[in-house]
């Protein structure tokens, strides 16, 4: 089916990778360190003990990962910037060092004709800034929207978009809900109140970044998923509803409502975050985009153990299933739920895999299947009527996967970390024929 159906002739199809996990470089040229520095430097806190030290050597190694984007066929990249790498402590002095890499990178990129979308923040608070409180405290919102104008004035006419946070769901919950990843708290009521910090510091960031007037789109990337009962009791319908307050309407409702939603703050209670006046006004700003990443649904049961999903088309190597379907869902639900949804963006959708390379190759057929589903389920999606401008599949190449190191591949380009040698894998090659074959289409038609 995916051989026939078509995506409009100005779709973005793109590849996306993160600051952490791919550039090395952990202390080059003034960079200060990270949360993540810090967490990953202790090995008890990474599955195989690993660290981002190195990690893909992106940072020396950026024109040849630009080629082979280049080689894809791909018109677009989505990446992240490492706050430290440009702004040592959070604060203060700008690291000219780091600036002078991105923009290397940025022109590496424009000799290629590949559009650059940038994320400012994909996890990796500056220590310094921690040691301050960290996202615990409103005062790192206001550094951030300093750092978000500084990035819009500098490159805000270069590239075609800046998004303020990567899943703020994984920085509160994650990182300060149940210690899995930096800055390893786990503590509920700080991780709610992070919540709100993150998206405070979204519409101060956007407030800022406005001001400096940058010709590129302005947004946000959220992780989303469809919260379904396993059963159609009362109790499973309800953890449903609860599921999708809690994660999903919680970053919307504030943006695009002016408000928390009330099932959420029931649940709360005493947990409940610490609202200042004017909040809402402050993180209700315009947005251009929705990024939206999308990997599987939520299936909510009340049985103890509970009931799991079914995985009829199978379970990625996170353990995730995968159902394509649920995209559809999702949007569809989005734009019923957010009338006033701007265009959106699928900025993450890709899979974990046990991939080994073998007589140079590495075929990756349950990843191609995942793409190819998951792409026709997006163009139902778009029939629906939902607006979608873009789809960049997750990940590039391998590279460090946060608390699991290195165990866990999402590329469709195989890292050797021993020799840094990158091979694409199957999936890249089908990516790269199926975006040929939607601009082959157009030329035809």
């Amino acid at each position: 089916m995916t051989d026939s159906i078509r995506f409009p002739s100005n779709f973005t199809w793109g590849v996306a990778t993160s600051a952490f996990q791919i550039e090395g470089a952990f202390d080059a040229d003034g960079k200060g360190p990270s949360i993540w520095d810090t967490f990953s430097h202790d090995p008890a806190n990474i599955i195989d003990g690993s660290n981002g030290d190195v990690a893909c050597d992106h940072y020396n190694r950026y024109r040849d990962d630009v080629a082979m984007m280049a080689s894809l066929g791909v018109n677009a990249y989505r990446f992240s910037m490492a706050w430290a790498r440009v702004q040592p402590t959070g604060k203060g002095t700008w690291n000219e060092a780091g600036f002078d890499f991105y923009t290397r990178l940025l022109d590496a990129l424009d000799e290629k004709g590949i559009v650059a979308h940038i994320t400012l923040y994909h996890w990796d608070l500056p220590q310094g800034l921690q040691d301050d409180g960290g996202w615990m405290s409103r005062d790192t919102a206001h550094r951030f929207a300093d750092y978000a104008a500084e990035v819009a004035r500098r490159f805000g006419n270069r590239v075609a978009s800046i998004a303020t946070h990567n899943e703020p769901w994984c920085t509160a919950n994650l990182g300060y809900g149940n210690g899995q990843f930096a800055p390893g708290v786990a503590d509920k009521k700080q991780a709610i109140q992070v919540s709100h910090h993150l998206l405070l510091s979204h519409g101060l960031a956007m407030q800022s970044m406005r001001a400096v007037k940058p010709s590129c789109q302005l947004g946000i990337v959220l992780n989303q998923w469809t919260a379904e009962p396993a059963t159609d009791t009362e109790a499973d319908r309800r953890l449903a509803a609860l599921e999708w307050a809690n994660s999903i309407a919680w970053f919307m409702d504030p943006i695009f409502k002016r408000r928390y939603p009330a099932l959420s703050l029931e649940a709360h209670g005493a947990n409940a975050p610490d609202v200042h006046a004017g909040d809402f006004d402050i993180i209700a700003q315009p947005i251009d985009f929705l990024g939206v990443n999308y990997y599987r649904r939520e299936v909510m049961s009340a049985e103890v153990p509970p009931r799991k999903p079914e995985g009829g088309l199978g379970f990625t190597d996170m353990g995730w299933e995968i159902y394509p379907q649920g995209l559809t869902d999702l949007l569809v639900q989005l734009k019923q739920e957010y009338p006033d949804l701007p265009p959106v963006y699928i900025t993450e959708n890709g899979m974990a895999a046990v991939d080994t390379i073998e007589g140079g190759q590495v075929n990756d057929t349950q990843r191609v299947e995942y793409v190819r589903t998951h792409l026709e389920a997006l163009k139902a999606a778009m029939d629906a009527g939902v607006d979608v401008r873009g789809y960049f599949l997750w990940s590039l190449m391998d590279n460090f996967e946060w608390n699991s190191g290195y165990a866990k591949r999402f590329g469709i380009v195989y890292v050797d970390y021993a020799t840094q040698e990158r091979t694409p894998k199957a999936s890249a090659l089908w990516y790269r024929d199926f975006i040929a074959g939607q601009r082959a289409a157009l030329r035809a038609a």
